[in-house]
């Protein structure tokens, strides 16, 4: 018998846990999954994350917590955060089944075992002479005493067995609502998402990325530099003059210029002139060295 009350106590205490568990779960966790997914539809992402963390202590809320802490993950990442949750939610719901299976399978065998070993020493001290004395009222007495074990061994394996039954329909029942509840709030998610995005960089950096965008490209040479013209024949001597590029603020104040062909012309006797010159020196260059050699 001392077997059977501790299977007893140990059942009972995790029906009492399991109850209590399950009453706070079931009257809580409807307006939970309200509040979140109503502030989520009007794209209040961090009332959301509020409410979620104040019921950080119930099952529901520790699974819209996980990825409503992150921040601002994508949505690949925020369906990864639902999923662990969720298993690990699943995996608490499940916490005392092991101890109502084992209570159930081993309750009746050990009242069975106690029934068999109480009429074992019944009939062991019976003899035949004393059948119809007062000998054989206390062996009946016995027997009906080994009965009560196994009685007592089935009433714990009965009410262990449809507690554990119960306990296994609210986590069956609460899969579905997981389920709907987080592939809601993970469509929701994907579709603010490009909201999400843009809010994740800096207010500097975004005037960063806009003052690049705006930034015009630089030409290469820039304008109102100088430039060497090149020479066919260069000596260690290089006397090759510089050319200055007309600089934008040039081009704007003498637009007809550039394009009418008077200043075409005028450039091109300008240059000439400095071109045979170069021509000149390259030719005094290689005479002098003529005369060296």
């Amino acid at each position: 018998m001392w077997p059977l009350m501790v299977l007893s106590i140990l059942s009972i205490s995790t029906i009492i846990e399991r109850l209590w568990f399950w009453g706070n779960t079931l009257t809580r966790e409807r307006r939970i999954v309200n509040r979140v997914l109503d502030v989520a539809r009007r794209g209040q992402w961090g009332m959301a994350y509020q409410i979620a963390k104040q019921s950080n202590n119930r099952p529901m809320g520790r699974f819209f917590y996980a990825p409503l802490k992150l921040a601002t993950p994508d949505p690949q990442l925020f369906s990864l955060a639902l999923e662990a949750a969720a298993e690990e939610e699943f995996v608490s719901m499940r916490r005392g089944d092991k101890i109502l299976e084992a209570v159930i399978a081993l309750a009746p065998m050990l009242g069975l075992l106690g029934t068999v070993l109480g009429l074992i020493n019944s009939l062991g001290s019976i003899r035949l002479g004393d059948i119809g004395t007062s000998s054989a009222a206390d062996v009946t007495l016995g027997i009906g005493e080994a009965l009560i074990s196994t009685a007592t061994g089935l009433i714990v394996a009965i009410i262990s067995l449809a507690f554990y039954r119960l306990f296994q329909g609210f986590s069956f029942s609460q899969v579905k609502v997981f389920r709907k509840a987080g592939n809601e709030l993970e469509l929701l998610y994907r579709q603010d998402w490009p909201e999400v995005k843009a809010q994740m960089l800096l207010p500097g950096e975004a005037n960063d990325a806009s003052l690049m965008a705006e930034e015009p490209q630089e030409d290469f040479p820039p304008k109102g530099s100088l430039i060497k013209l090149p020479d066919e024949d260069e000596s260690e001597d290089d006397h090759t003059p510089l050319i200055k590029l007309p600089s934008e603020s040039e081009d704007e104040e003498t637009p007809s210029q550039s394009e009418s062909p008077e200043s075409v012309a005028e450039q091109n006797t300008l240059i000439q002139p400095v071109i045979k010159g170069n021509s000149r020196l390259a030719d005094d260059d290689k005479h002098q060295k003529g005369e060296v050699e």
